[in-house]
Formats: structure tokens, C-alpha cells, sequence
């Protein structure tokens, strides 16, 4: 093989992988692009050329003749939380391994004009279609009131309402927590809400009433948190002294957290005088004292199903969306109750 060197010494160009690799330039090309139709020798020869020359290939210019960027933007909202920082991890594992870079706009607020500025944004960096993580309803009535040429789905709570996309369904979720805590023996379940204008606080919090309804029990007055261990806590004490209350299902771990320290502190054993269930299944959740029951949301999954989704409308835009529930396209993620030793019979 010729020394590895490009003819102006300057950053290689397709040009000096093809003359290292003593083919041509369209061979190359078709190397780049996964063509099956060069032979498994003459790619090795290829590859080892452009590893050899360091060559990255340039895509402002490939995209200009393919009209193809490769990129897929995604808005995400309070990425900091586990919840949505999971969803936007799960979608660059998908989109990688579809071959997609991302660009990647943070928004603070919630609001129509941060919603529109952001999909300019990357409709400006000629993005093929842009996921959104939301989770209000807020953004959601924003992101329905955005016209745009550029495919879209949104990616979290499940809304058929309104945009296509992949969810979780939590409330189907809610009601597993709150239906084993009632087939344990339990005579009522107390609930730590999300806060109200999310809609996975929601759907979580209207699964739990629902149960409740539907199995004739007492429904307590719920009591709204954050999503931080500090709400949880400060719900437990304000709940801790009330003799009626044996099980507790909170609308994440964190505030479940926060619930079992305050709980600790005020002399109340768990599970032994009060059960606890959350909803995440966040890393540490095994690990806490006692290990905590919670429902398990497939992150990896629900990323999978919302860049297959966003990829088929790019490819097909004026199809209908394949394997979806209903007419809404929206493909659901089922969530999953794991069993921990938070959570037992009242009378133990």
C-alpha cells in the first residue's frame, strides 16, 4: 500500500482514500455508504485506508448531494430528572445504532414561544425529524400548535390525543402498584402525586383513584410533591401520625425516598407498620433500606419505539404509521411491577 499521506497534506479527502486503497472514487463512495456491492476484500483494503489516514467523511457536503443530513433533533425539558434524562439516553442509544447523529435542544420552560424557537432551531440545522420529550401539558398543546414540514413525535407520557409518538402507559402502571398493595390486604392506599401540570403525574395519580374506585375503598386526599426526595419527606410527616395509613404508593422513587426516611425518623417500620411502592425503578432502587418495590419504566424500549416510529415517517410521510395502537399512532410501553421488600402484608 502507498504511504499514507493525502496529496496536499492537508486534511484527507475521499481523493487520498482512494489512491491508498488503489481503487476508485465511487468505490469508495460505496464503501461509505454500505453497499453490498463491493467485494469483501477490496472493503477491507478500503477501510484500512481510512483508518490509516484518519479520514472522516465530510457530511455538510454529503448532505448537500443527498439532501440527506443523518440528523435528528430532539427537545427535552427537565433533563436533569431521571425520567426524562433516561428517555433522551434511550434515543441516542436507538438513533445510533440507526446511524444518526443528534442535536439536541434544552429548554427551560415549557411554553409555546420556547417550543416554536426551539423546533426553528434545528429546522435551521436541517434536522430529518425531531423527537420531543414532554411532559407537560403545556408543551404538548404547544408542540400541537406547530406547523412544520419536518416529521415529529413525541417521546414519554402517552397523549393519542394529540401527536404521535411513544409512551409509557402510566397509568396502567399506577393501577399494578396499587392493585398488589390492595391484594397484600391493605384497606386503602394513600398517594404521593408528581405535580399537577405534568401528565405522567397524571395518569399515575388517575390510575391510583381508579383502582381505588373500582375495588370500593376509601379514596384519601392525595398529597402533591415534586419529584424530589424533599416533597416526599415532607408529605410523610405530614401524613407519619395517621394510624389509617399502612401503604403508600408514590408517583416516583425519589419522593418514595424521601417518604421511608421520614417514616424511619417517626418510629413507623417499613414494611412492618407502613408499605411503600414507587414508580422509575431509578439504579439505586435495590440498593435502598429496605430495597424499594417500584414500577420499572423500559427506557431503552420506549427510545427504540419512538426513533422506529420518527424513522418511519421520515422514510414513509405520507403513510400510516405501522404497529401502533388505534388511530393516534402512538406505540405503547407497557411498565413492569418489581417486588421488593418495601412492601408486605399489613398484619406482619
Amino acid at each position: 500500500m502507498p504511504e499514507a499521506r493525502s496529496a496536499s497534506g492537508a486534511q484527507p479527502v475521499m481523493a487520498d482514500v482512494a489512491a491508498l486503497a488503489g481503487v476508485s472514487h465511487q468505490t469508495v463512495s460505496r464503501v461509505l455508504n454500505g453497499s453490498p456491492n463491493v467485494r469483501a476484500q477490496t472493503r477491507e483494503r478500503v477501510l484500512a485506508a481510512i483508518r490509516t489516514l484518519d479520514y472522516r467523511p465530510n457530511t455538510a457536503a454529503r448532505a448537500l448531494v443527498t439532501r440527506r443530513s443523518r440528523t435528528l433533533g430532539v427537545i427535552s425539558f427537565d433533563s436533569t430528572l431521571y425520567g426524562p434524562s433516561q428517555m433522551l439516553y434511550g434515543i441516542e442509544q436507538a438513533a445510533r445504532g440507526a446511524g444518526y447523529f443528534l442535536s439536541i435542544a434544552s429548554l427551560r420552560h415549557q411554553d409555546t414561544r420556547s417550543v416554536h424557537e426551539a423546533v426553528d432551531r434545528l429546522r435551521d440545522q436541517a434536522v430529518e425529524g425531531i423527537a420531543v420529550i414532554a411532559s407537560r401539558a403545556s408543551a404538548m398543546a404547544a408542540l400541537a400548535r406547530q406547523i412544520t414540514t419536518v416529521p415529529m413525535v413525541t417521546v414519554g407520557p402517552a397523549d393519542p390525543g394529540r401527536l404521535s409518538g411513544a409512551g409509557v402507559d402510566n397509568e396502567a402502571g399506577a393501577r399494578a402498584a396499587v392493585r398488589y398493595l390492595l391484594d397484600q390486604g391493605h384497606r386503602t392506599v394513600h398517594h404521593v402525586a408528581g405535580p399537577d401540570d405534568w401528565l405522567e403525574a397524571k395518569a399515575r395519580q388517575a390510575g391510583w383513584r381508579r383502582t381505588l374506585e373500582d375495588r370500593e375503598r376509601p379514596v384519601p386526599e392525595s398529597t402533591v410533591g415534586d419529584w424530589s426526595a424533599r416533597s416526599g419527606y415532607r408529605a410523610a410527616l405530614r401524613l407519619v401520625d395517621d394510624p389509617r395509613m399502612t401503604a403508600v404508593f408514590c408517583a416516583n422513587d425519589h419522593m418514595a425516598l424521601g417518604f421511608v426516611r421520614a417514616l424511619h425518623e417517626r418510629g413507623r417500620r417499613v414494611p412492618e407498620d407502613v408499605s411503600v411502592v414507587g414508580f422509575d425503578d431509578i439504579p439505586e432502587a435495590g440498593f435502598l433500606n429496605p430495597p424499594l418495590s417500584t414500577v420499572r419504566q423500559d427506557f431503552g424500549e420506549l427510545g427504540r419505539r419512538g426513533l422506529g416510529l420518527l424513522l418511519h415517517r421520515i422514510q414513509f410521510p405520507d403513510s400510516e404509521a405501522a404497529g401502533l395502537d388505534g388511530d393516534h399512532h402512538v406505540a405503547i410501553v407497557a411498565p413492569e411491577l418489581i417486588v421488593r421488600a418495601s412492601s408486605a402484608r399489613p398484619d406482619r
